[in-house]
C-alpha cells in the first residue's frame, strides 16, 4: 500500500541527517579519487554513464539514500503512474508522458481508450504528414515543396522542443537527415515573431501551432501574426498551417489547418517533448525514423528507472543525491552545463521542468511543507560559462552542487589540431579540469588565488549526443524531477504558479484594474 508522507516524517531521512559528512577534497584527491571516479559510476541508455565520484557521498550515505528511497516508495510510486493512477491531484489527472514512448506497465485506458494506442495513432498521423511533405506530396498553393518548418507555442510547446531541435540540427546535417529547417516562435513580444518572419520564406513555410486547450494568449497572437504575414503575401493560412492541440479544442476540427494532431490533459507541456508537440516539429525537421530513435533512447531510459536497486537508477540516485543536498547539506541551487554547444538550450527547457514541477510549498494535500523544495536551476554551456559566472561557483559565499554533461566525440565530424591537441580534445579536457578544480580547490598564501573546494559535481557523459541520447538524457531529467516530487512529497504535475499572472494580464487588457495594477498598466501606456 502507498502512503504519501512528508520527507521529514521519514526514518530514513533522520539517519541520512545523522551520516557523517563526506570530506570531498580529501575524498578526490590522489588515488583516492582516481578509485572513486572509477567506482561511482552507473551505466545509463544511449551509450551514457551517470558518474558522481564527485558529489559528497560514500558507501555509507549511498546506503541511507537507498533506505530513503525504499521508504518513500519511489518504486511503487513510480508503477502507480506507469499503470494509470491519478498522480497529479492538484487536477485530478493521470500523468502519462512515457507512454508516448513505450508500455512500462500495465495497460492504461481512459474512458474506453487505450492511451497507449492513442499516442501511437498520432505518431503514426504526423509520421505520415512528414512523409508527405517531404515527398512533395503535400505543398504549398504553387506545388512547391515546404522548405521551413515553424512552431508556434510558449512554454513547453516552446523550450523542450526547441532545446531537442538545436541539440540535433548539427547531427542532422552531418548524417544527411535535415530535411527541412525549424525556427520558433514564442514570446507574444512582436519583435520574436518578426524577427522570424524576417528571415524565412514565408511562401515556403509550414507554421506548427501547439495550443491544449487553443485559447493560450500569447500563441493566438502570434498565430494571428502569422497568418497576417501570409495575407500580406497573398497566400492561404489555412494551406500553411497545422495545429496540435486536444481533441475538445476549437482547434481540432477547424478548416483554418492542413491536419489537426492530438494531446490531452495527462500530459504537462513541460514533459510534452515526447508526445506530438515535439514530434510534429521534430518528424517534419528530421525525419520520422530520427524521432522513433529519440523515443526508443526515452523508452530504454524509462525501463532503468524501474529498477529497485538504486545503484542501478540513474535517475532514482541522481534524485536522492539532490535531495541530500537540497535538505541536508543546505545547498538552494544547482547549475547545469553542458559541455557541448547543441545543448545550448538544454539548461533553459530543465528549469522550467525541475522550478515549475517542484517549486511548490505546499505537500500534495495542500499542506505547508517545513523543508526546502526544489532548487533553483540555471546553467549555460561550457566554455562559455567558465569565462562567466564560474567566479561565483569556484569562489562564491554559496555552494552550488554542478551537474555537467560531456561527449567524447562531436557532432559534426570536423575539427582542428591546435597546440598539439583538437578543439575536442581542449573542450573535454576543460570538463576534465574543472570537475576536479571544484572538488579539490588549491591552497595560495594569496586568499584571492584561494580556492577552498569541496563544490560537488556529477557528469554524464557518452560518446556522442545522437538522437538516441538526447532521448535518454531528457527521460533521465524527468525521471530525476519525479522522484524528487516524490521524495518531497509535492505535486511535481501542476502548475497553478502560472496562472495568476494570466489573470492579471486579462484584466489590464480589458482595462479592469485598480490600484497598483492600474498605476503600472498607466506606467506601460496600455
Amino acid at each position: 500500500m502507498i502512503t504519501w508522507k512528508n520527507l521529514d516524517t521519514l526514518d530514513a531521512y533522520q539517519e541520512l541527517e545523522k551520516a557523517e559528512r563526506v570530506d570531498l577534497v580529501e575524498a578526490m584527491t590522489g588515488e583516492s579519487g582516481a578509485e572513486r571516479v572509477k567506482k561511482y559510476s552507473i551505466h545509463m541508455a544511449g551509450g551514457l554513464a551517470f558518474n558522481y565520484a564527485a558529489k559528497q557521498v560514500d558507501d555509507k550515505v549511498l546506503e541511507a539514500l537507498a533506505k530513503l528511497a525504499d521508504e518513500a516508495q519511489l518504486t511503487e510510486k513510480f508503477a502507480a503512474l506507469y499503470n494509470g493512477e491519478v498522480i497529479n491531484t492538484g487536477e485530478k489527472r493521470l500523468v502519462l508522458h512515457q507512454l508516448t514512448r513505450g508500455q512500462l506497465g500495465e495497460a492504461v485506458v481512459v474512458d474506453g481508450v487505450d492511451k497507449r494506442a492513442f499516442y501511437v495513432e498520432q505518431q503514426r498521423k504526423f509520421t505520415e504528414l512528414a512523409n508527405k511533405v517531404h515527398a512533395g506530396e503535400i505543398t504549398n498553393a504553387a506545388g512547391e515543396k515546404f522548405t521551413t518548418v515553424v512552431q508556434i507555442g510558449i512554454g513547453g510547446s516552446d523550450l523542450g522542443p526547441r532545446a531537442m531541435y538545436l541539440a540535433l540540427e548539427n547531427w542532422a546535417k552531418k548524417n544527411n537527415t535535415l530535411k527541412m529547417e525549424a525556427r520558433f516562435i514564442s514570446n507574444v513580444d512582436p519583435d520574436d515573431a518578426a524577427a522570424v518572419l524576417d528571415t524565412i520564406d514565408v511562401a515556403h513555410s509550414l507554421f506548427v501551432l501547439v495550443s491544449k486547450s487553443g485559447t493560450t494568449l500569447e500563441t493566438l497572437t502570434n498565430e494571428s501574426f502569422v497568418k497576417d504575414a501570409l495575407a500580406k503575401a497573398g497566400l492561404d493560412a489555412s494551406r500553411h498551417m497545422v495545429a496540435v492541440t486536444s481533441e475538445t479544442s476549437p482547434l481540432a476540427k477547424s478548416d483554418d489547418y492542413l491536419a489537426a494532431f492530438f494531446m490531452d490533459d495527462y500530459i504537462g507541456g513541460r514533459y510534452s517533448s515526447t508526445s506530438a508537440v515535439g514530434g510534429v516539429v521534430l518528424s517534419l525537421a528530421f525525419g520520422p525514423k530520427v524521432f522513433e530513435e529519440f523515443l526508443a533512447g526515452a523508452a530504454e531510459e524509462d525501463a532503468l528507472a524501474k529498477k529497485e536497486n538504486i545503484l542501478e537508477n540513474p535517475a532514482m540516485l541522481d534524485a536522492m543525491i539532490g535531495v541530500y543536498e537540497r535538505n541536508v547539506l543546505g545547498y538552494p541551487s544547482t547549475a547545469v552545463l553542458p559541455y557541448s554547444q547543441a545543448l545550448s538550450r538544454f539548461p533553459a527547457h530543465l528549469q522550467q521542468l525541475d522550478m515549475e514541477s517542484n517549486g511548490k510549498s505546499v505537500n500534495r494535500f495542500g499542506e505547508p511543507v517545513a523543508y526546502p523544495t526544489g532548487p533553483v536551476i540555471f546553467g549555460e554551456p561550457g566554455t562559455n560559462g567558465q569565462h562567466s559566472f564560474y567566479q561565483l561557483l569556484h569562489q562564491g559565499t554559496n555552494i552550488i552542487p554542478l551537474q555537467f554533461v560531456g561527449f567524447k566525440n562531436n557532432q559534426m565530424g570536423v575539427d582542428v589540431v591546435i597546440q598539439d591537441s583538437t578543439s575536442q580534445q581542449k573542450l573535454c579536457a576543460n570538463v576534465a579540469a574543472q570537475i576536479v578544480a571544484f572538488a579539490c580547490g588549491k591552497e595560495d598564501e594569496n586568499p584571492n588565488k584561494r580556492f577552498e573546494g569541496g563544490r560537488p559535481s556529477s557528469i554524464i557523459i557518452g560518446d556522442q549526443l545522437t538522437p538516441a541520447a538526447l532521448g535518454a538524457l531528457l527521460s533521465h531529467f524527468e525521471n530525476k524531477v519525479m522522484f524528487q516530487g516524490f521524495a518531497w512529497n509535492v505535486n511535481s504535475f501542476d502548475q497553478e504558479g502560472v496562472q495568476l499572472g494570466k489573470v492579471l494580464a486579462k484584466r489590464v487588457l480589458a482595462h479592469e484594474t485598480d490600484g497598483a495594477l492600474k498605476m503600472y498598466s498607466e506606467l506601460l501606456d496600455i
